[in-house]
């Protein structure tokens, strides 16, 4: 067992801990075509832009199967930037912002695609609770990073919510995801809004 490897306290962790023989050869293999990482993100982008569309018109195990395929595009962003060099603040801002707008063009082509249906009252707020708690999970991190505080806890980050939509939405149950995801996102922001506020008070006693 390696001793220096850290405790994996996410889902995202473990995979980036465990898989780190696989990403990192592939990585330096696209950064020796010369392909920057910043390329690997906008393409990850538009695939779920592409994902989005079949969504909205109602085909939605392809749009499932191609929001699954950009999930290791994402992974090897970084990387590619890490094996190539090309690592940075600047890179690391832009895919994390990218993940966010990749994350809502597919809840907007969910949302299309309810709008067209007869009974979309239900899928709508789950559509606006799921987006609602998957932001607030990512920017309760960033703020409390930013402030000084770890807030690396909670049951759904991003590859957990990844990981619940893509096959729901391949089976045609996008139904399911999106409780799943309203509600568990909401209880992982709340989980590192505690998590925070617990590190505050220890602080100060």
């Amino acid at each position: 067992m390696d001793s220096t490897k850290t405790k994996a306290r996410s889902l995202t962790d473990w995979l980036r801990q465990n898989f780190k023989w696989l990403l990192e050869p592939v990585g330096a293999f696209i950064g020796k075509l010369g392909i920057h990482p910043n390329y690997l993100t906008l393409a990850g982008l538009a695939g779920n832009v592409l994902g989005a569309v079949a969504l909205a018109w109602g085909n939605i195990p392809l749009g499932g199967i191609i929001i699954l395929l950009m999930g290791p595009v994402d992974a090897l962003d970084g990387a590619t930037a890490r094996a190539s060099g090309e690592k940075s603040p600047f890179g690391a801002f832009a895919d994390s912002v990218t993940d966010r707008y990749s994350e809502a063009v597919i809840y907007l082509g969910l949302l299309i695609f309810y709008l067209r249906q007869p009974n979309h009252f239900t899928p709508l707020v789950l559509i606006f609770l799921a987006f609602v708690g998957s932001v607030m999970v990512s920017y309760a991190k960033a703020r409390a990073e930013a402030l000084g505080f770890d807030s690396n806890v909670g049951w759904l980050t991003r590859v957990e919510r990844y990981l619940i939509l893509a096959p729901c939405l391949i089976f045609n149950i996008p139904l399911a995801a999106l409780w799943l995801i309203a509600v568990l996102a909401n209880i992982t922001a709340l989980q590192r809004i505690v998590h925070v506020r617990r590190q505050w008070y220890d602080k100060n006693k």
